[in-house]
């Protein structure tokens, strides 16, 4: 699981703000990190309390798409 790094309270902000064209680049923590592969992975939010998860499709760290 990621995160991105600008630290989104609800799912809905950060599908706002990919939809509106600005960049959501997210990141992994520990030893898997930081970069993310290709494809689809899971994003949790806020950092920290982990309220919502999406699943996302990334590409050179930056979401692309909405999966769920």
């Amino acid at each position: 699981m990621a995160y991105t790094t600008h630290n989104f309270k609800t799912k809905k902000e950060l599908r706002e703000w990919v939809k509106q064209g600005n960049s959501a680049t997210v990141f992994q923590p520990g030893p898997f990190g930081p970069d993310v592969r290709d494809g689809r992975t899971v994003i949790k939010g806020p950092h920290g309390y982990h309220l919502w998860y999406a699943q996302v499709e990334v590409k050179d760290n930056e979401i692309i798409k909405f999966i769920k």
